[in-house]
């Protein structure tokens, strides 16, 4: 059955819910995502990040993948190494060797000194089965065809059809996210956005024609965008919790995953 209309099914079964079951269910059901892992906590999107997450019971680790100079894939946020590492330079001007010779912890505190870069494969072999991944395509258009590289590797793995949505594709690049959602039929697809512009009915009804998610910013949040992105057929996720006025509003707003620097802010 097609995924879009699996997602109109199971807002039908919604609508025929109480509004305090709904405001019940939501609260329960919300889903905790670690933001480049517990990135409050330890050194982002690092082993060490990921680790915590999973020790505080987070739903999800939301990683940033890009790719070296020699074609490999590694999962880092900023598109140079200036701000995480010991290093300088464009991640796509670096070898994988120069990469994971980078200190990615220390900048975080001397206890994760040597934290190294991780590779996408290196994550996906640590923790499929485990713990949900929330996979960014972090400034793709620097990095033609990645998209397929990424579904390679999620189909090496037989982890392109996904049980209970624990593999999550998104990107600010919606040309990127059209292009995963035709090489991944069946992982879901999550477009993310900071813009006010994005969350008109006429731009909701198109993004629901490949994603599954709309992820905005919380100062876009609202009852009528959450209402709205259901009602075309969409999940809502929104980033980036840094304190816990901002998990509790989102809380309060029926929306379906928080992504959280902090997991312990988002109390089930």
């Amino acid at each position: 059955m097609n995924k879009k209309v699996l997602a109109g099914i199971g807002i039908s079964f919604a609508l025929l819910l109480s509004p305090l079951q709904q405001a019940s269910a939501a609260k329960n059901d919300v889903d905790n995502v670690a933001h480049r892992g517990a990135s409050g906590y330890a050194p982002e999107n690092t082993v060490a990040a990921f680790e915590k997450a999973f020790e505080m019971k987070s739903d999800y680790i939301e990683i940033d993948v890009q790719q070296s100079k020699d074609g490999e894939l590694v999962v880092i946020h900023d598109v140079t190494v200036d701000r995480t590492t010991n290093g300088t330079g464009a991640v796509k001007d670096l070898t994988l060797e120069e990469l994971q010779s980078l200190d990615a912890g220390s900048w975080k505190g001397t206890e994760f000194a040597g934290e190294p870069i991780p590779t996408f494969e290196e994550i996906l072999d640590r923790y499929r089965g485990k713990i949900g991944i929330l996979i960014e395509l972090k400034s793709s258009e620097l990095y033609p065809g990645i998209e397929a590289k990424i579904a390679g590797e999620l189909k090496e793995r037989n982890m392109d059809k996904p049980n209970n949505e624990k593999i999550i594709v998104q990107s600010f690049n919606f040309d990127s996210m059209k292009k995963m959602d035709e090489l991944l039929p069946n992982v879901p697809i999550g477009v993310l956005t900071g813009s006010k512009a994005d969350t008109t009915e006429e731009k909701l009804q198109q993004f629901a024609t490949y994603a599954d998610y709309f992820n905005p910013h919380y100062g876009l949040v609202t009852n009528e965008l959450v209402t709205n992105v259901h009602n075309n057929g969409m999940k809502i996720s929104s980033w980036t919790v840094r304190n816990q006025q901002t998990a509790d509003f989102l809380l309060s707003m029926n929306i379906d995953a928080i992504i959280t620097d902090y997991p312990d802010f988002v109390q089930k």
